[in-house]
């Protein structure tokens, strides 16, 4: 048994998030997170909303309420979505804990007595009109680099380039639009990320494992241009964690916060510290996660996120790790992903385009979403997402091809056996032939699994489905029942042995369908266990015995039909306000 650490980035408070900030990162960790628990590991899934900078604020002003009012709610709201998407997190926490305040300051105070934080007196955009410094978003400008004109001023959606306000061309203030802003002194702490290049550079190429897409931003991000780059980790808010070295103000940092992408990452930590509290573990459990020196050398840790992300997590956070000389817990293997697109446009909250978690959910079952999402995951290139191509994909594999085994079986044996499993003949040629198919197939899908190749694993799940439709039209037991019934009984019986076979094995997937078809089978309190290789594969059938009761089960997925699916692309395209 193996100790598998997962952490998906953390997503912003700031609103709702859409379909492809679930793809990014929070859905593909919870497939990896069931498939390694369904393997027999011993697996931690951690999260948290991350709720300090800029964007937490603004929202809060738009809402009227406390900035601390509106995480709390946020906080409510992105947890409840989560478990309605049947996302598996162990722990779910929050960046402004309590923890996380401690966490926080105690890296500063770390990194300084290494020599790494450095007070820095630099100018910073001040507006008149709004009698306040303007950090990161609360600026927009033009970028230098790309010359997106809605460029933030902490980074470019459009590039993903870093940025700092005062580059942005054009400035102006989000909370009043005033473009008459000028620069003033102030200090700030920064992270000198620089004399750690050489330390970041051999760990990045210490890992030869990690997907091209990881190790070239990380690169490109540490070689290219004047590479990297000290980094400021404070911030002239209000809201956040304050930057304070043994319970005072920091000297000349009074007023200030740590800079959210400082604190945030920190989270992943402070959130396996509440997750140990929550359950009355013994209170250094968290470190034998997260401290070589405590038992986290046994520890495979793995990250899911997108691009932009990326640097971060190779670089700033590393560097935050490395810089206080202590035994922290270093990534093993990052999942980066593209970004998933809408009808070839972006998600926009503001003109109201794409599909947002919870109108998602308001319109189709959770799984609906989660396989068409995994089965188009960006992992190579971007994805794009379309009513066409949704449609499409659910009513072939999961309808057609799932659904319409469970539903020919179920209702063929009601009508001929009634509710319980018939006895029949002994498995033959066709069932062994049968099985010796799926476990070719399911080798190469067990493969790609534990490589976290997801499209892989999705096309050969949908094979492994289609084998069953395939037995079924060629046992033809409606045909077969007429002049030999105890073979038609053993041709259901293999069936529903193949229907808990793919309870099973598609859990990761569509856990909500998994679910429905074990209750049907009378399954619900197995415990989930991944087919071993090691044992007979054979026996994996014939756990649905003679005699058994099933329940009947209803269709498992409704098609998407062509009206529908137009009605619903005019609906979420947007408008050009």
């Amino acid at each position: 048994m193996k100790r598998i650490l997962i952490t998906s980035a953390l997503p912003y408070i700031n609103g709702i998030k859409h379909l492809g900030n679930l793809i990014g990162s929070q859905l593909p960790a919870d497939l990896y997170a069931r498939y390694m628990r369904a393997k027999g590991h011993e697996v931690a899934f951690i999260c948290a909303t991350d709720e300090h900078g800029t964007p937490a604020e603004l929202a809060a002003i738009e809402n009227k309420i406390s900035t601390e009012e509106y995480c709390r709610e946020m906080w409510q709201v992105q947890k409840d979505l989560s478990e309605q998407f049947f996302l598996s997190f162990d722990f779910f926490g929050r960046s402004s804990s309590a923890s996380n305040h401690e966490l926080t300051k105690l890296f500063a105070l770390n990194l300084d007595k290494n020599g790494l934080l450095k007070k820095v007196e630099e100018r910073q955009l001040y507006s008149g009109e709004d009698k306040r410094f303007l950090p990161d978003r609360y600026v927009i400008g033009t970028c230098p680099g790309c010359s997106y004109e809605r460029a933030r001023g902490d980074q470019c959606e459009n590039c993903t380039r870093q940025l700092e306000a005062s580059e942005l061309i054009n400035p102006r203030s989000v909370l009043s639009g005033s473009e008459d802003l000028e620069l003033i002194k102030t200090s700030h702490l920064y992270l000198m990320q620089s004399k750690l290049k050489d330390k970041l550079l051999a760990w990045i190429e210490s890992n030869k494992n990690w997907p091209i897409l990881t190790t070239s931003i990380a690169k490109k991000w540490l070689m290219d241009g004047e590479g990297l780059q000290d980094r400021s980790i404070t911030r002239d808010l209000d809201w956040g964690i304050p930057v304070e070295k043994e319970g005072r103000p920091w000297e000349g940092m009074e007023n200030k916060v740590f800079y959210v992408w400082f604190d945030a990452p920190i989270a992943y930590i402070s959130s396996t510290v509440d997750w140990a509290i929550s359950r009355k573990e013994h209170p250094d459990y968290w470190k034998s996660w997260w401290l070589d020196d405590h038992g986290a050398k046994d520890v495979h840790y793995v990250q899911f996120m997108a691009k932009d992300n990326i640097p971060f997590h190779t670089l700033s956070f590393p560097a935050t790790l490395l810089g206080t000389d202590q035994s922290w817990k270093l990534v093993d293997y990052i999942k980066g992903f593209n970004w998933l697109t809408y009808e070839g446009g972006k998600f926009s909250t503001s003109q109201k385009r794409g599909v947002f978690m919870n109108q998602a959910l308001d319109l189709f079952p959770s799984d609906y979403w989660r396989w068409w999402l995994l089965s188009n995951a960006p992992e190579s290139s971007d994805a794009d997402f379309t009513w066409k191509s949704f449609q499409a994909c659910i009513n072939k594999d999961l309808a057609d091809v799932l659904g319409n085994f469970v539903s020919r079986l179920t209702k063929f044996t009601l009508s001929k056996f009634g509710k319980r499993i018939p006895e029949g003949t002994q498995y033959s040629k066709e069932e062994y032939n049968t099985i010796s198919e799926i476990e070719k197939i399911f080798k190469k899908y067990d493969d790609a699994m534990t490589r976290i190749e997801i499209r892989k694993a999705t096309s050969n799940l949908r094979k492994i489905w289609s084998i069953g439709n395939e037995y079924l039209q060629r046992s033809q037991p409606w045909m077969m029942i007429k002049t030999d019934e105890e073979k038609a009984a053993k041709v259901i019986r293999f069936g529903f042995n193949l229907m808990l076979f793919y309870s099973e094995i598609s859990e990761p997937f569509i856990p909500e369908t998994s679910i429905k078809v074990k209750n049907c089978l009378g399954k619900l309190n197995n415990k989930l266990q991944w087919p071993s290789f090691k044992k007979d594969f054979n026996s994996i059938f014939e756990r649905v015995e003679t005699g058994e009761e099933f329940k009947p089960i209803e269709n498992l997925f409704k098609k998407i039909d062509d009206s529908q699916a137009l009605d619903l692309e005019k609906r979420f395209e947007g408008t050009d306000d």
